[in-house]
């Protein structure tokens, strides 16, 4: 969640513009002066700035210059949601889909989930999506998740590429189109979600919606296992019993030479 809110931040404060208290704020926030960052940013959450609450709820919630506080962080980001912030609607969601600063509530998490996603907002549209497959304050409807799922896939949004192509992967309430699961599951693979590059290297070892391919297979089992999937090392490790040693070095060295897009 912090790396989706640092980065929007930045979006929104990117190019020239006038100094004053929040591109002040933002700059010592950056230097990592948070004491700065909040004496300059409290009095604009009071007046009712609405990205500026948000950011006083990013501060609570990692400890910023301030005692973690979910209860704080999510007063402040629904006082931001409030006044149809849409970023702070996708996490006070969060907030209310995992119990952290308020009770656990599925409802209400699906109900800033939609606000958000009706706004276009990616998170809000992929979370939407997500307690649509798990029916989680919300009937189960695979119909619903894939279509937030594709609204989020189609910005760009890599959780959501992978999850949509999940969909495909499984057949749920589209065709089974292990083509189309390839498609989504690369391009979250290629700006480095991990689990996307698990799911494409299972499909390249079964050569299910691409030409079988150990290389690639190997290669993206290898990138998903450094990123963390528990899974992945296993899997790779049993794809090189039928492998070449010159194969698994030529995988290892696109290993080392990937970069994200």
């Amino acid at each position: 969640m912090i790396r989706i809110v640092l980065i929007l931040v930045m979006l929104f404060l990117a190019g020239p513009v006038a100094a004053g208290p929040l591109e002040d704020g933002w700059a010592a926030y950056q230097r990592q002066d948070y004491a700065t960052a909040l004496l300059l940013w409290r009095p604009l959450a009071e007046q009712g700035k609405a990205i500026v609450q948000s950011l006083l709820g990013l501060m609570y919630a990692h400890g910023h210059g301030v005692p973690q506080d979910y209860v704080q962080a999510a007063k402040w980001y629904r006082l931001a949601a409030e006044q149809g912030h849409a970023l702070s609607q996708g996490v006070l969601g969060e907030m209310y889909e995992h119990g952290r600063g308020v009770p656990q509530d599925y409802v209400q998490a699906a109900k800033w989930y939609r606000l958000a996603a009706e706004q276009g907002h990616a998170l809000g549209q992929n979370n939407l999506g997500t307690i649509y497959e798990q029916g989680h304050g919300v009937p189960q409807d695979y119909v619903q998740a894939a279509k937030w799922y594709r609204l989020a896939a189609e910005q760009g949004y890599r959780v959501a590429q992978n999850n949509l192509g999940t969909i495909y992967d499984n057949g749920r309430s589209v065709p089974q189109d292990h083509l189309q699961a390839a498609k989504w599951y690369r391009l979250a693979a290629e700006q480095g979600f991990a689990a996307a590059q698990f799911n494409l290297g299972y499909l390249y070892t079964l050569g299910w919606g691409v030409p079988q391919d150990f290389v690639q297979a190997y290669m993206w089992l290898n990138l998903a296992a450094a990123g963390g999937i528990d899974r992945a090392p296993e899997a790779r490790d049993k794809l090189a019993h039928v492998m070449t040693p010159a194969a698994i070095d030529n995988a290892q060295r696109l290993s080392r030479e990937w970069e994200p897009k």
